[in-house]
């Protein structure tokens, strides 16, 4: 009998071990990958200060207007922010920000669009800047944060032509939205360099930079994210998304991105909607790097296809 009563004792004492292991392994790599501030996060805005001049921002533009703050309740009770600027136009470009980014951070493309003659709402994703919320949605969660907004937009005005324009972790969020129930307002889609499925692409970041074996590690974080947060990395994928959109849309990316694997772009096209989809590969231009490297002809690219989505 002492036997019997080691064995389940030690059986017990494994099983507790077991279960703390998860616990710390699953909200370690959380901090580190999916809470605000997270260190990934800050890991991926201090390599690009070290670039910054390559992104050829100019943060001051933002002062030279006056933006009004807007905020919205999400579907499960958060506020989110975003910030419009209006323009004597029925042309709304909607631009989302990329993973621990700022909306400031896309002046280049707001820049752009301001100068097309186009009202802009610039918005913060979900535990992002003034925006409620304690798990970065890896543009899985913004999806439906993105419609609201969408429909925010057409309450005010239902003459608005809207196109959405996403950067990374934005340029997933509009693809993931893609396929959501869009009012007929939305004409156009833009995704520059987007990653086609949050599990991959953790997948990618995980082995890339620790070289350490997806198991057990990456697998305990997908299982505790599956528990404690209800979010499924594998589930929240553009693919089926974009099948299913009704809009023209086009991929961007850059031919030397390392950090969202080019390949993942062909994915999202392949998935597209042949008579809708056009794509644009930038030779040489790493993450996010797509407008600074091509300048001119990444506008032509956006000029032709806006022409023909929004005649």
């Amino acid at each position: 009998m002492k036997i019997f009563a080691i064995v389940g004792l030690s059986i017990i004492g494994l099983l507790l071990l077991a279960m703390l292991l998860y616990l710390i392994i699953g909200r370690v790599c959380f901090k580190i990958a999916l809470a605000r501030k997270s260190t990934a996060s800050r890991i991926v805005n201090k390599e690009m200060n070290k670039i910054i001049d390559q992104y050829k921002i100019d943060f001051c533009w933002w002062d030279k207007f006056k933006f009004e703050d807007f905020s919205i309740k999400s579907r499960d009770g958060l506020k989110l922010v975003a910030h419009f600027l209006p323009n004597k136009s029925e042309k709304l470009a909607i631009i989302v920000h990329g993973y621990g980014a700022d909306y400031k951070e896309m002046q280049q493309y707001a820049k752009y669009f301001v100068e097309k003659n186009y009202n802009i709402l610039a918005v913060e994703n979900r535990t992002h800047g003034q925006s409620e919320g304690k798990m970065i949605g890896m543009g899985w969660l913004d999806r439906l944060d993105l419609v609201d907004w969408i429909n925010f937009m057409v309450e005010k005005n239902p003459n608005f032509r809207i196109v959405l324009f996403g950067l990374s972790m934005g340029a997933s969020t509009v693809c993931m939205a893609s396929g959501e129930k869009l009012p007929k307002n939305v004409k156009a889609i833009i995704s520059d360099c987007a990653y086609d499925n949050v599990y991959d692409v953790w997948k990618h970041v995980y082995k890339t930079k620790t070289h350490l074996p997806v198991w057990p590690i990456f697998n305990i974080f997908d299982l505790y994210l599956k528990n404690a947060y209800n979010f499924d990395m594998k589930q929240a994928d553009a693919k089926p998304m974009v099948k299913k959109c009704k809009v023209p849309i086009l991929f961007i990316h850059g031919g030397a991105d390392d950090f969202v694997p080019t390949p993942m772009v062909y994915k999202l096209y392949d998935a597209a909607d042949e008579k809708l989809r056009q794509i644009y590969v930038v030779e040489g231009a790493g993450h996010a790097l797509s407008y600074p490297v091509a300048g001119v002809q990444y506008e032509k690219v956006l000029n032709d296809f806006l022409a023909k989505a929004l005649k």
